[in-house]
């Protein structure tokens, strides 16, 4: 009898693999050759502007990283643009599905028209919002100088901070509806018997949302966190469209350092270095991420 079951635990195991063998090929693909490829391309130097052969430099590149005062600037800006956003994206994002969870007429439409904001193009939107903050035309300025708020126009992505500031508003309006959805589906899956019981217990409404809502949506907001993290750390086009990087290197992000590094200065080789070390850094926090979300299923399971 058990050696029957071993049989076919083995040919379930065989057939397993086999059925997710393409998937597997394909991450390979798409995922670790072009890493692999990389780490190989940062062990050479390589700068089409002063030489054309690759020569063999061992972790020269690696070392060169260590005493870059720009990488470290572009991944401080990097930090505090990812943090700001995935913050405030979580805030008004759990707002919005708690509305979106109630019962109220046109909810179906209401959810609709909240998704439209992730659903544009991010080029096109950062360029709206380009022109937005212009200092000279924008909306931002005629609209608060309408309010009395302002006398004289303020140059939004002229000055670091607010330019910053002005990245991180356009972001959290155009990714606010992700988050919200995948806490949406969370709030869903909550039977409303826990309430119910919650209520007839004394419970307060903010106390339901503190011992149930949170606790029971966790899982959902740590992969929207954790989706959110990797979209955020890794942004180009908003800040490409808006910035460029200015002023003054003060929204510069990895990114955009990566892709001056090879497509204006031509310097394969460190640009290859740099991708080498912000893929290890996204791997680390990804790892952090998993960990959490595992200890939070655990809690919310109650398994040990």
């Amino acid at each position: 009898m058990t050696q029957a079951s071993d049989t076919i635990r083995q040919r379930q195991i065989r057939q397993g693999l086999i059925m997710v063998a393409p998937a597997i090929a394909i991450l390979l693909l798409v995922f670790a050759y072009p890493i692999g490829r990389a780490f190989w391309l940062s062990l050479f130097t390589q700068n089409l502007g002063t030489q054309l052969e690759a020569t063999f430099s061992g972790l020269s590149n690696y070392q060169r990283i260590v005493g870059d005062g720009r990488f470290w600037l572009t991944l401080w800006n990097t930090t505090v643009f990812t943090s700001l956003s995935i913050v405030t994206e979580l805030i008004i994002g759990m707002s919005f599905a708690l509305i979106l969870d109630q019962a109220f007429r046109g909810r179906g439409l209401v959810r609709t028209a909240a998704l439209l904001p992730w659903a544009l193009p991010t080029a096109v939107m950062g360029l709206a919002w380009a022109w937005i903050f212009n200092d000279q035309f924008g909306i931002a300025n005629d609209l608060l100088t309408r309010l009395g708020l302002i006398s004289t126009n303020i140059t939004w992505l002229g000055d670091p901070t607010r330019a910053m500031l002005a990245l991180i508003f356009a972001d959290v309006w155009k990714t606010t509806p992700f988050i919200a959805i995948l806490l949406l589906a969370g709030l869903q899956s909550i039977s409303g018997d826990l309430y119910e019981a919650h209520a007839i217990d004394g419970a307060s409404p903010w106390q339901s949302f503190w011992q149930i809502t949170l606790p029971l949506v966790a899982p959902q907001m740590v992969i929207a966190l954790l989706f959110r993290f990797a979209q955020a750390f890794g942004i180009f086009d908003l800040v490409q469209v808006m910035t460029g990087g200015g002023p003054a290197g003060a929204t510069e992000t990895v990114s955009i350092y990566i892709y001056a590094t090879v497509r204006r200065y031509l310097d394969f080789g460190y640009g290859a270095a740099l991708v080498v070390v912000t893929f290890l850094l996204l791997i680390l926090a990804v790892a952090i991420a998993a960990y959490f979300l595992s200890r939070t299923r655990l809690n919310v399971t109650g398994e040990r």
